[in-house]
């Protein structure tokens, strides 16, 4: 029987995962509410995929515990599967199949009861908004159909929790959107969604985030929270000429803590954000750049996630090691 925790749907404790020498996820841990939308940022490579693989029951931990749904992450792995939903960036269909065929095996996969796979086919079909697309091959789909048809192929058995592992990788910003909807509409029934993402952007969508990076937690909480309590110098947005140029020049400058580039624009982090504004003032000027425009704004969770990760670069606290 599941460990019942009416709070939490999913328990981290110091969870690991080493491949040999390499230490892919480093004694991370956090908690997930139950309803919560849980947002798991970080770059490629930073051991998402590999959280997610252990947390779903597909990939032994190495060191620490959890839970899922109730259910140990380390000795009870086929009851976790049995009780969630995974929607991986490769989408996980069968691109021969028909939608309603699809959707028919995955069922099948699940066991459903005939009259209930049938209502819940319909269900997908039509959260999907695929009712004219029924009997098209998946494969002449375009990724957005794909999309929230292998979110409907997740969720048919109606599990408490699902997961969803870059699955806004390589689609457009409408699609983007409108699968972010459909996320929204399934926190509002009580299911948990634990994404995975390198969107900054998305991050602003989910209730809490939790920022790895090279397999450590570095950050965890609201947008909110990221933004205030854990950037407390002042974030300056630069537009100039030759803004890759002037990078270099700008990071040289005392008080200057990070310059990054942002579009065609430099966002600079200083501790004191008018005595920076001078000195990038004077330094353009002596150097002959045109200065278009510098201004203080509010740091965006990007800012605050490259000053997280430079941070840490500079005190080298980080494992050596890589996940995929």
């Amino acid at each position: 029987m599941p460990n019942n925790n009416h709070e939490n749907a999913v328990i981290v404790k110091d969870l690991e995962r080493r491949f040999g020498n390499f230490v892919a996820v480093n004694r991370i841990s956090f908690e997930v509410r139950r309803g919560e939308v849980f947002g798991f940022l970080g770059p490629n490579g930073a051991g998402k995929s590999t959280t997610i693989r252990m947390l779903c029951g597909i990939l032994a931990p190495t060191g620490g515990n959890g839970t899922v749904a109730g259910f140990d992450v380390r000795t009870q792995p086929e009851q976790i599967k049995a009780h969630i939903g995974y929607m991986s960036q490769r989408f996980s269909l069968y691109e021969d199949l028909t939608v309603e065929e699809n959707l028919n095996f995955y069922g099948g996969i699940y066991g459903l009861p005939p009259a209930q796979k049938q209502a819940r086919k319909e269900w997908a079909i039509s959260m999907a908004g695929l009712a004219e697309h029924r009997h098209a091959p998946t494969a002449t789909l375009s990724g957005g159909w794909k999309q929230r048809l292998a979110l409907g192929c997740a969720i048919l058995h109606e599990p408490p929790i699902i997961f969803l592992d870059e699955p806004t990788s390589g689609v457009d910003p409408i699609s983007r959107r409108q699968f972010w909807d459909l996320i929204y509409e399934l926190s509002s029934r009580g299911v948990t969604v634990f994404v995975t993402t390198h969107y900054m952007d998305e991050a602003e969508y989910c209730d809490r985030i939790a920022l790895i990076y090279r397999g450590e937690l570095v950050a965890l909480g609201t947008p909110r929270a990221l933004k205030t309590q854990f950037m407390q110098q002042d974030v300056l947005e630069l537009h100039c000429e030759r803004p890759q140029d002037a990078q270099a020049e700008i990071a040289e400058l005392a008080g200057v803590k990070e310059v990054a580039l942002f579009g065609n624009a430099l966002h600079i982090v200083a501790d004191d954000g008018e005595a920076a504004a001078r000195a990038v003032h004077s330094r353009l000027a002596e150097r002959g750049y045109e200065l278009i425009r510098l201004e203080k704004i509010a740091p965006s969770l990007e800012d605050v996630f490259v000053s997280l990760i430079e941070a840490r670069d500079r005190a080298g606290e980080h494992p050596q090691a890589v996940a995929q």
